[in-house]
């Protein structure tokens, strides 16, 4: 199953504030044996973010959804899945108890439509202030606030999607090839990644940089241990065939 996000808000496109989730998910789903597959921001226009999540609730993957689940009025997330959906918003119970608890009368008239999701969601703790995000099939919603989002986001992985995690995860090994230009090494690009289709392949130029000064090109396999050592290897083989000097990198 690939795993995506949507992050949301106009503040991070227009560079008031730096987005943290990516590289927060990342880490997240690294410490379960999971990887990210894709991205997307997207601006507070409501009809984007329904579009995005018409795609999502379409796909198999498993999506996070980052913000626009709050009371103010560019907080378009929670009606846009329900567009999407095409479902009509309603106060879920156990949101509206929970946001009851925490507010009291003031929960009325506003803070009570953080509850408001769509029909069939189910809802996600939030330890922090107990307003819950929700679910609806592999569509997760969570807010915007870090220290919110994230650990709602590693209840949602450690109580549904504990049958993905591996506790063998994928492994790069990547080397260099000094003086070296792509377009002289097509055909063996090509015939690398025909012979080791269960391998992601990269392969990225250079100019020359502090560790290498001179023009190369990094190499990199990611997969299985086992099959990654021997593709870097048969890939060493080949360019030093051809007369090029390679270093190998860590993983």
């Amino acid at each position: 199953m690939d795993v995506g996000a949507l992050i949301i808000g106009d503040e991070l496109l227009s560079g008031k504030r730096q987005d943290k989730h990516l590289q927060a998910l990342i880490r997240i789903l690294a410490a379960r044996g999971m990887k990210l597959s894709w991205a997307e921001y997207l601006g507070d226009r409501p009809e984007r973010i329904t579009d995005a999540l018409k795609r999502a609730f379409a796909s198999p993957d498993l999506v996070f959804s980052f913000g626009g689940i709050g009371a103010t009025p560019d907080d378009h997330t929670r009606q846009c899945a329900a567009t999407a959906l095409g479902v009509p918003l309603a106060v879920h119970p156990e949101a509206r108890a929970l946001i009851e608890e925490r507010f009291g009368e003031e929960a009325y008239p506003h803070r009570i439509n953080m509850g408001a999701f769509p029909e069939s969601a189910r809802i996600i703790p939030n330890p922090v202030n107990q307003i819950p995000g929700f679910s609806v099939s592999n569509v997760h919603f969570v807010p915007g606030f870090p220290a919110m989002a994230w650990p709602m986001i590693e209840w949602v992985l450690d109580t549904h999607y504990v049958h993905l995690f591996n506790d063998q995860p994928d492994v790069e090994e990547t080397l260099v090839a000094l003086e070296a230009r792509e377009g002289d090494l097509i055909s063996l690009m090509q015939d690398m990644t025909a012979r080791y289709p269960a391998l992601r392949f990269s392969s990225l130029p250079n100019f020359g940089n502090a560790r290498f000064a001179q023009m190369h090109i990094e190499f990199g396999f990611t997969g299985a241990p086992a099959l990654v050592g021997i593709a870097i290897a048969e890939l060493e083989k080949a360019l030093k065939a051809q007369g090029y000097e390679v270093v190998r990198k860590a993983g």
